[in-house]
């Protein structure tokens, strides 16, 4: 995937990142669920677990994870959660608000989540749509490959791909 960057252009930071606080799960809620309408259509199914968690189930991940929020102002514009599992990592809802997609934020995002993983991880895990394309395209650039999960995943994976990357 190209660039209309040069290369001598420096990209600045999207906005200012924060470890996320009970106090963003109303907003991370509104986010995610904008975030994954897109994907219910691209992959022609409502059974996303992102569009029917409810405000306790935010709240509930963003005390029991570690949850990056990107503002640009007082907009949440972004969003990323690391969840440990042993030797590996998941790092899951990587979210950036719809109107600003395709600006290579996720991909930033999803730099900045990596460099948040413990040294003593393996691998670094997630999941997307079998139709998303895009997605597909922007972690395989990233280093992750197409796998089979490990036992232990905890996810169904009924219309989704799981990708791994094995930490150097």
């Amino acid at each position: 995937m190209g660039s209309s960057r040069s290369d001598s252009e420096q990209w600045a930071p999207p906005g200012a990142l924060a470890v996320a606080t009970i106090a963003d799960a109303p907003e991370l809620l509104v986010l995610q669920r904008s975030c994954w309408v897109s994907e219910a259509i691209l992959n022609d199914t409502l059974a996303i677990p992102a569009l029917h968690e409810d405000l306790a189930t935010v709240q509930e991940w963003v005390e029991r994870t570690d949850v990056r929020t990107l503002r640009r102002g007082p907009r949440l514009i972004g969003a990323v959660r690391l969840e440990r599992n042993g030797e590996r990592c998941e790092i899951g809802r990587l979210m950036v608000a719809p109107d600003l997609q395709g600006r290579g934020i996720g991909r930033w995002l999803l730099q900045h989540a990596e460099a948040q993983v413990p040294a003593d991880v393996r691998h670094l895990d997630l999941y997307t749509g079998v139709r998303s394309e895009g997605n597909i395209r922007m972690y395989a650039a990233a280093g992750y490959a197409i796998a089979e999960p490990p036992p232990d995943f905890g996810h169904d994976l009924t219309g989704v791909v799981f990708m791994t990357k094995p930490r150097v």
